[in-house]
């Protein structure tokens, strides 16, 4: 996060006990109304079974030129068969047209010698890809699958093979799909990272002959490996190869999750603009100086981050909660870390160490925490809550936590650089909230006791809703609480 000498300088939100409860709203980028259930995602119910390839289930019979016959050429072969499955059966029902499988797929070794794959050579390329000249997905089965397979489980290694597949579908799409030789490259990025949301809406309904998915922490596996795979937070979002950072992605994803196809082939120029997270290269130096990743025990850093609270959530009562460091004991809530919200005394109690845990960004070599925004989030989290409180909503359940996750969004949506905000978002800040809202003790989604609903999809889609929400910041505030009910 960056500081900035400005104030927010624009209409704060008032979230008022006269919200309608029960109301609803569209979304930008959903496929419309939605009524939310803490038992649901995207329609579905949420699910913590086994996730990985069905037992039972016989392999594919597909093969790969240069593969080696090894476990994970054969898990590669499976997840290309039932991805190629299912566009199969929905190219023809979404756009008409009929699916041809892919001309060849190839294994390699980025390790070993380099073979010939779309003019390149394979030699030291850890990579998956397609390519459109000669109809071919290719993967390195030496480093990149087994190392998604060792660090999230094998519906990774399924998750950028149907990435690769969707570049496939809008090769066969054509002038369907809206790419040209002119489109750009998160254009394209985007559009097969909404297809690839497609085909695992159809395994977790349980379609898939090799593969199945939870809802709950199977997705969390998906949304982590494209978390992994993002773009580093200096890609400007127009440079070539741009694939999109974490949000971006996530976002994309859960589009083709919770729609049809057609909702991932309306992805264009215009959309990504107007929604892209991730900056342009021209405006990267900016805000990512030196002050990228504040220290959140820093005195001015600490009152940036309350200046921007109180502009944006202000509460019915005459005066904001108090930000106080330690502990103080509570009679009516627990403990949440590093962050706690006290209702009886409208009080949150900072734990300076672990804000600092949370807020120090991993570097090679030492693990660290998160990030400074997955910090900063967590205690605007807590502010969300005193703010529910003054308007006479409850502090718990599940729809507390959805809720607040989403107000949480807002505030984040209210302090995009460039806006004059006391603390302003740098790259890779929404990336670091992904991150938060996927580990099992997130804050950000979570209510005055620290439950949360078990799916970190869902808690990034109501964090999502807030952040990108149409209208003033009450509309948006508005959103939330019409929402989660």
């Amino acid at each position: 996060m960056t500081r900035s000498a400005h104030r927010i300088r624009w209409g704060a939100v008032l979230l008022a006990v006269t919200l309608l409860a029960g109301c609803t709203r569209s979304v930008a980028g959903t496929g419309g109304v939605e009524r939310w259930s803490s038992t649901k995602v995207a329609g579905l119910e949420i699910t913590t079974g086994e996730s990985g390839p069905r037992p039972g289930a016989g392999d594919s019979r597909l093969t790969a030129f240069g593969g080696d016959r090894g476990a994970i050429d054969q898990l590669a072969l499976n997840a290309i068969d039932d991805v190629q499955r299912y566009w199969s059966e929905q190219l023809p029902a979404s756009f008409g047209k009929r699916f041809e499988p892919v001309g060849q797929l190839i294994s390699y070794d980025s390790g070993g010698a380099g073979v010939q794959v779309c003019q390149a050579s394979t030699a030291g390329l850890v990579n998956a890809f397609y390519c459109a000249a000669d109809d071919t997905v290719a993967w390195d089965r030496g480093e990149l699958l087994p190392t998604l397979n060792d660090s999230f489980g094998p519906m990774s290694v399924v998750a950028v093979l149907a990435h690769e597949l969707g570049h496939a579908v809008q090769f066969r799409l054509g002038a369907a799909s809206g790419i040209t030789a002119q489109t750009s490259s998160i254009v394209k990025e985007q559009q097969a990272d909404c297809y690839a949301g497609n085909f695992f809406r159809w395994v977790a309904e349980g379609n898939a002959p090799h593969f199945q998915i939870s809802t709950g922490p199977g997705l969390n596996q998906i949304l982590s490996t494209l978390f992994f795979i993002r773009d580093s937070a200096g890609t400007g979002f127009d440079a070539e190869g741009a694939h999109g950072n974490a949000f971006d992605r996530v976002s994309a994803f859960q589009f083709g999750f919770g729609d049809g196809p057609v909702r991932c082939a309306r992805i264009n120029e215009a959309e990504v603009r107007d929604r892209i997270t991730q900056q342009a290269s021209g405006d990267q130096e900016a805000v990512d100086g030196d002050e990228g990743n504040l220290r959140v025990d820093d005195r001015s850093a600490l009152t940036a981050l309350q200046t921007t609270l109180r502009a944006v959530f202000v509460s019915n009562g005459p005066r904001p909660p108090s930000i106080v460091v330690g502990a103080p004991d509570c009679p009516d809530a627990r403990r949440t870390s590093p962050a706690s919200y006290c209702p009886s005394s409208d009080t949150i109690g900072l734990d300076l160490d672990d804000l600092v845990r949370i807020g120090t960004a991993p570097q090679r070599g030492n693990r660290g925490g998160i990030g400074d925004f997955a910090a900063f989030a967590e205690v605007a989290s807590r502010y969300a809550l005193s703010l529910q409180r003054s308007a006479g909503y409850p502090l718990r359940g599940l729809a507390t936590a959805q809720r607040t996750a989403c107000l949480t969004g807002v505030w984040a949506g209210a302090i995009v650089a460039g806006r004059g905000a006391a603390l302003q978002l740098s790259p890779g800040d929404l990336d670091e909230a992904v991150a938060e809202m996927l580990t099992t003790d997130s804050v950000i989604a979570a209510d005055v006791d620290g439950g949360s609903v078990p799916s970190g999809f869902a808690r990034v889609e109501a964090f999502r809703a807030g952040f990108s929400a149409t209208g003033s910041t009450t509309d948006a505030a508005a959103t939330c609480v019409g929402r989660y009910q």
